[in-house]
């Protein structure tokens, strides 16, 4: 049998072997391969250079199926590459798929492909329809090492010495001495090995099983991989006719259309870098902030970037730096925001900076003020010259910390992520604590209805807080029909037995009601008068507090704080002039004496810039008010009654002279004294 009687046998083979090749497989076969129908072909077969890269790219899509065949990529693209590139690597002895009788069909339908550019393009889609279940990067390496076996055995036969009688008669009848591989051969093949790295690196990157919304580019990649594919298998076919003499392609023109494919490629492998190096670090980010080691490390897995643009810490207007060193063994509310619509939520801030800064190493709760910090963290999707001034602006009416960084963070993905804090827009306030484990996932409502009060701000204080005022607000609303509790608006409720103080406090809280600072501060106060419509529904609410009243000892924190409410309310109770008590919504802010709650609202225009100060009107009102009643308490102390001055022997009961307070004395060995202590927070709470 002929040389090429037997290539065209074993061509056959490889057809059947191929398990589904189709008659149009036979077809290409024979027309790729067959003198006797070279004219009739190039009436209908392609030349390859004249088709658009989109027309290859769906012929070459038509013959990909699955890529589910196994094949030792690594293996192989050592093998060839060491041989093509003649290095010294030393390859351990190994089996590897496919098989060799698959390389070897594989070589002898290339060694058999006319010269013709449209016979390389038939052989080209047989090769691929027959490697139809390979991935991408396999079909180009498959076809590769079917070359290196024609390759790889003329380069190994010119280096056979004279005393080697089998080499030497391999090598006569190879004619290696009458054979010489073209430069253009060497060259195109190394250039194809080279760029077989990129094809190497995508298929790395596509089998990690990134989302292809996260890294878009290994999608676009894809588009030019099959025809990378195509004419990486195009030009070792080209090659190998050369390498065997059989034709003499100009394979400049191959490596032409080969790096045109390349250069888009690389484009698409650089975003992908990029790509997949941002889904690492967040990956790595996300898995920081799932467990940080502290504060500090779970701060860094939000907004901290290597390098010199990484996002700066200020205080207020000063450069901190020691950056987020500053919030180490500390609590810390992130306040998370755009630049819109911010104004009350700093505002509030503002004032629960500063109600911090007061008895800072007070322990409330197991917990102390100083230990509590603010940060500010703003998410903006573009900064332009004109967020960046409103950014600044802003940071200029703050005196707790910010972040600067005026680009993307770092961390946006984590920030965003419904599963950990979940921004989406509107203003919060995620509350951490010193091991970096978030405590409350958003404190904003707490703080916006209860204030300082809700310290340290956990979602249970809240709870607690509710259920501290809650039965009273029961019993406020049974004795006071059509009450309305909003949660920004102030309500007085207030009473009493002297109707002249009633009349003068009702009528100067609507004077004040109507003052331009409110409007500017965007006040609302709403007042009831208890028992105004129905005096009958006062002694209800007197019971209603009565009832709460216990004489058991209290275990609960919770109880104690109620029973101290209580007593305060029977204290009020017992003022000749009257009793307030102010509330912003839910949040009860006092409990108050009549005399100094007079004077506080007709001394308006001493404490009305206040308003604005304190960032609330019921934080100047009280603070105006503690030093109001202060004032009146050291005109008329509490009384210390000694028992000596009486005649009788019978330990009576005397209530407090004082007007303001009233209370019931308690006895103590030798004198009578008032149950409770002069200072200013005694007369309201």
């Amino acid at each position: 049998m002929s040389f090429s009687n037997s290539a065209a046998a074993a061509t056959g083979t490889l057809v059947q072997h191929g398990g589904n090749a189709t008659n149009n497989n036979s077809l290409i076969q024979k027309n790729a391969t067959s003198p006797h129908s070279h004219h009739k072909a190039n009436n209908y077969l392609p030349n390859p250079f004249e088709l658009h890269d989109s027309q290859i790219l769906d012929k070459v899509y038509l013959t990909h199926v699955t890529d589910d065949q196994f094949c030792d990529t690594d293996i192989i693209f050592d093998l060839v590459s060491t041989l093509v590139l003649q290095t010294n690597t030393q390859i351990p002895v190994t089996g590897f798929k496919p098989d060799f009788p698959t390389l070897k069909l594989i070589s002898c339908q290339m060694i058999t492909t006319r010269s013709a550019a449209h016979c390389v393009h038939q052989t080209t889609l047989w090769i691929l329809q027959n490697l139809r279940s390979y991935s991408w990067d396999a079909k180009a390496l498959i076809t590769l090492a079917a070359f290196t076996l024609e390759y790889g055995n003329y380069l190994h036969l010119t280096r056979v010495t004279a005393t080697d009688p089998i080499g030497n008669s391999l090598r006569q009848l190879n004619q290696i001495q009458t054979r010489n591989i073209s430069t253009d051969i060497t060259e195109l093949v190394s250039f194809i090995v080279h760029q077989l790295l990129h094809l190497k690196e995508w298929a790395t990157w596509s089998a990690e099983g990134y989302d292809p919304e996260d890294v878009p580019a290994l999608t676009e990649a894809l588009q030019e991989i099959p025809v990378f594919v195509y004419w990486t298998i195009a030009s070792i076919v080209a090659s190998t006719g050369n390498l065997v003499g059989v034709s003499d392609y100009k394979l400049s023109e191959y490596r032409e259309r080969l790096s045109g494919i390349v250069q888009k490629l690389v484009v698409h492998l650089n975003n992908c870098k990029l790509q997949i190096s941002y889904i690492d670090d967040l990956f790595n980010r996300r898995k920081i902030f799932d467990k940080p080691k502290d504060i500090v490390d779970c701060l860094k897995a939000l907004i901290h970037r290597n390098g010199t643009d990484s996002p700066q810490i200020y205080e207020g207007a000063i450069h901190v730096k020691t950056g987020l060193e500053v919030f180490r063994n500390k609590h810390v509310l992130v306040f998370i925001s755009s630049l819109d619509s911010i104004e009350d939520e700093i505002s509030l801030l503002n004032s629960i900076y500063e109600r911090l800064q007061e008895n800072s190493k007070e322990s409330i709760k197991g917990f102390k003020k100083e230990d509590f910090k603010i940060l500010w963290i703003p998410i903006v999707n573009n900064w332009d010259d004109i967020r960046k001034e409103r950014f600044r602006a802003l940071k200029s009416g703050i005196k707790w910390y910010a972040v600067e960084y005026f680009y993307e963070l770092p961390g946006h993905r984590i920030i965003t992520d419904p599963e950990r804090i979940g921004y989406i827009g509107n203003p919060i306030i995620p509350v951490f604590n010193p091991q970096g484990y978030i405590t409350n996932i958003d404190a904003m409502d707490l703080i916006f209805q209860w204030g300082i009060d809700a310290f340290p701000f956990r979602k249970s204080d809240g709870i607690d807080l509710t259920l501290k005022w809650k039965w009273l607000w029961d019993v406020i609303k049974k004795a006071t029909p059509g009450l309305q509790v909003k949660g920004d608006r102030y309500i007085f409720i207030y009473g009493g037995t002297n109707n002249k103080w009633i009349q003068d406090f009702t009528l100067e809280l609507e004077k004040i009601k109507r003052h331009e600072i409110l409007k500017r501060a965007d006040v609302i106060i709403e007042n009831y008068q208890l028992g105004k419509e129905d005096p009958n529904r006062v002694p209800s609410f007197w019971i209603g507090v009565e009832r709460k009243k216990q004489n058991k000892k209290h275990q609960e924190a919770l109880d104690c704080e109620i029973q101290d409410i209580v007593k305060s309310l029977f204290c009020l109770k017992r003022d000749p002039q009257g009793w307030i008590i102010l509330s912003k919504g839910q949040n009860i802010k006092l409990l108050g004496h009549g005399e100094p709650a007079y004077q506080t609202l007709a001394e308006f225009q001493n404490w009305k810039d206040r308003v604005l100060e304190k960032e609330g009107f019921d934080i100047a009102f009280k603070e105006y008010y503690e030093m109001k009643a202060k004032e009146l308490s050291g005109r008329q102390p509490c009384e210390v009654v000694n028992v000596d001055t009486y005649s009788s022997n019978v330990i009576a009961t005397i209530a407090c002279p004082n007007p303001m307070c009233g209370r019931v004395m308690e006895v103590s060995s030798v004198h009578y004294k008032c149950c409770h202590r002069d200072e200013p927070n005694n007369f309201g709470v």
